[in-house]
């Protein structure tokens, strides 16, 4: 009972450091030095999790088997309190979507955590560094496909030092992640040699492995401070160029989608008065951006249809005043078309899109690739249908995928516009730099979470868009964090949250590629096959030594 109760112990505090260690109620910036060892209770678990590993011929490994079924116990635990602890903001949307994402992590953690214990059975001495390259292909991995969620991968706590993160412009988040993980691994790795070297413990066996890794921690240093100086040597020269863009950032403070119609009208006032009071303020303004959905009014299909009065209306007059402006304005709107729809008849189609409006007219449409699986996109209907009706009943507003890599062209300014968490995945906006977006402009609604943690979370993830990319990144969001990017990660400017609020911004235009524009997630997929490739070197080597000596 007491080693069960040390156990659990452990499991929650590393689910509460792993919490604390991102934007929370508490520390909405987060406590970041926290994420470096964050992981020691957990890996420190998992090494000690079950009976002691046995492999020969006489037990056929279940004393194996049940260590790593109480491993995978272990993970579950973990992995349902730590996103729990993380984001509890999400019970805003539903509770029943804060419990699904825990859920998800739960058989996610409980996959993983076998696999942890794994290594550490197979390589006795350097079973950390396995355990290290495990957990950075997990935090990759589950970013992908339709579940892809890249909230909680672990280089995002360290947002706040543009020094550190310089890397990513060549590893992605993934080398900040590699960073911040390996003192866990490693410092676990010698409590465990320390509990392991006497029944009750002994500094004897601690001592002894970090003599004997002492290679390994000096390269993690030595690489800590090749980021650093890496970072410190780019200092803000990035930021210092003869070429910017001046740009108004409208904040309106109010869910677009909530209060019907009144509600429409009143935040429709407020994002023209904010605009007006912008270019005021700056008349050499060169773009407008107002948030995503700002507009739920749809204003191509009550343009040409007009099937509703009360929307035509509004449309007729936003057009009427983005007629008499002389700048251009991105808008995120629902982009309704008539389409061919899955049964094979011309019906209205819906797109979570940007419209860029020059003198009233729509120019160019970005329509949002990366739908939110669930709020926004099902497509398993026909494998899931009970699902699907349930979302239907819960009144989803779904949307059909666009499949264009838009790049605006609004006067001499070239720009992309990832709409709300599309800029939490690295592979968006490189694929718009790719394409030739000299910045990158993001549409957000947080605000109904009403979250300040929710929404620092979401931008300490556009941070590293900026970095990997070294483009200047701005973000129009309803609530906040409306704010504008350098290149370098810094931070230039920033709205207070849930105000009504008009940001000008100047940003410094930058158009060289970065290692990461051209390699992608090339880095995260070499941890991925490196895991790979030891885990099951390890498992050959091990059955072979038992088929030749009977034992493990």
């Amino acid at each position: 009972m007491k080693h069960f109760l040390v156990n659990a112990a452990a499991i929650f505090l590393g689910a509460l450091l792993f919490a604390a260690s991102f934007p929370n109620p508490l520390f909405s910036f987060g406590l970041p030095l926290l994420a470096w060892v964050a992981y020691v209770p957990v890996f420190w678990v998992i090494n000690r999790a079950g009976p002691a590993p046995l492999l020969n011929r006489k037990t056929g490994g279940k004393t194996i088997a049940a260590s790593l079924a109480a491993a995978s116990l272990w993970g579950a635990l973990y992995g349902y309190a730590a996103y729990w602890l993380f984001m509890p903001w999400l019970n805003a949307f539903d509770p029943m979507a804060w419990m699904l994402v825990s859920i998800i992590q739960l058989l996610y953690m409980a996959l993983l955590f076998p696999l942890l214990k794994l290594a550490f059975i197979l390589f006795p001495q350097k079973g950390y560094l396995l355990q290290w390259l495990l957990w950075l292909s997990y935090e990759y991995l589950k970013t992908k496909g339709f579940l892809g969620f890249p909230y909680g991968i672990t280089g995002y706590t360290q947002w706040q030092f543009p020094p550190l993160i310089g890397i990513a412009s060549i590893f992605g988040v993934w080398g900040i992640s590699a960073l911040v993980l390996f003192p866990s691994a490693y410092l676990s790795a010698g409590l465990s040699a320390y509990h392991g070297a006497a029944e009750n413990g002994s500094p004897k066996g601690a001592l002894t492995f970090f003599r004997r890794e002492r290679l390994a921690a000096s390269a993690w240093l030595g690489a800590v401070a090749g980021a650093l100086i890496f970072g410190f040597m780019q200092g803000d020269y990035i930021e210092e160029t003869k070429n910017v863009a001046k740009i108004a950032l409208i904040q309106q403070n109010a869910d677009p989608w909530k209060d019907g119609a009144a509600g429409t009208g009143r935040i429709l006032t407020t994002l023209k008065t904010l605009s007006v009071n912008a270019l005021k303020e700056e008349p050499e303004t060169e773009l407008v951006v107002w948030p995503e959905t700002a507009v739920t009014p749809r204003i191509y299909w009550s343009q040409h249809y007009r099937d509703n009065a009360g929307s035509y209306a509004m449309v007729k007059d936003l057009l009427d005043f983005l007629a008499a402006q002389n700048v251009p304005f991105l808008i995120g709107n629902d982009d309704a078309r008539q389409e061919i729809s899955k049964s094979g008849r011309w019906d209205r189609v819906d797109y979570n899109a940007a419209l860029l409006l020059e003198g009233g007219e729509i120019k160019d449409v970005y329509r949002k690739i990366n739908l939110v699986p669930f709020s926004e996109y099902f497509p398993y209907e026909k494998t899931f249908p009970r699902i699907h009706q349930a979302l239907v009943k819960a009144d989803t507003h779904f949307w059909k995928p666009g499949t264009d890599w838009t790049v605006f062209q609004a006067g001499r300014l070239r720009f992309s516009a990832p709409i709300c968490f599309e800029d939490c995945f690295g592979y968006i906006s490189r694929e718009f730099t790719r394409n030739g977006a000299e910045f990158i402009v993001n549409l957000t609604n947080d605000a109904w979470a009403g979250s300040l943690s929710s929404q620092y979370q979401h931008l300490s993830m556009s941070v590293f868009r900026a970095v990997e990319n070294r483009r200047s990144l701005v973000r129009a969001a309803t609530s906040g964090q409306t704010c504008a990017i350098g290149p370098s990660g810094k931070i230039l400017a920033m709205a207070p949250a849930f105000t009504e609020t008009a940001l000008n911004v100047e940003i410094p235009l930058l158009t060289s590629r970065t290692p990461y524009t051209v390699w992608g997630d090339l880095w995260a997929v070499l941890f991925c096959v490196s895991a790979f490739l030891l885990l099951l070197s390890g498992i050959i080597r091990s059955i072979l030594r038992v088929n030749k000596t009977g034992r493990m």
